[in-house]
């Protein structure tokens, strides 16, 4: 058991009650997932400086970038999260990933795109969940 589990859950408590956003709790959980599989998370919500779509979460998993993009809904009725990730949304993300590759020097052959779908309790990772396409 994690230590700091009930310090974790303060913090989103408070976050929650400033913001009362589902998909703030779906990546804290996310978040608290990847970490408890051995990810290395080393950004939330990154965005390029010049705009241009946003990466939930940024992690390693031993040698490879990992851009995790999270759905959340609140309950498993209805169409599956990871189904609102259409064309557009996955340019977004490929531009924002290419950008943080190239600021970071990172390989972008170890680059990979992963989805991570809650719908009330249940969660789901899918890895590798779309092309790349990050050539710099």
């Amino acid at each position: 058991m994690n230590l700091l589990a009930p310090l974790y859950r303060l913090g989103d408590l408070l976050r929650y009650r400033r913001h009362g956003n589902l998909g703030a709790r779906g990546e804290d959980r996310a978040h608290r997932w990847l970490r408890r599989h051995g990810f290395i998370v080393v950004a939330r919500n990154w965005q390029p400086p010049q705009g241009g779509g946003e990466i939930d979460i940024v992690a390693w998993e031993r040698d490879s970038l990992v851009f995790v993009e999270v759905k959340a809904r609140a309950s498993a009725d209805g169409n599956a999260p990871e189904r609102a990730i259409d064309d557009d949304k996955m340019w977004a993300l490929r531009r924002a990933a290419r950008d943080y590759v190239r600021r970071s020097g990172a390989d972008p052959a170890k680059a990979r795109f992963d989805v991570i779908s809650i719908a009330g309790e249940r969660l789901e990772h899918f890895r590798d969940a779309f092309a790349p396409e990050l050539s710099v």
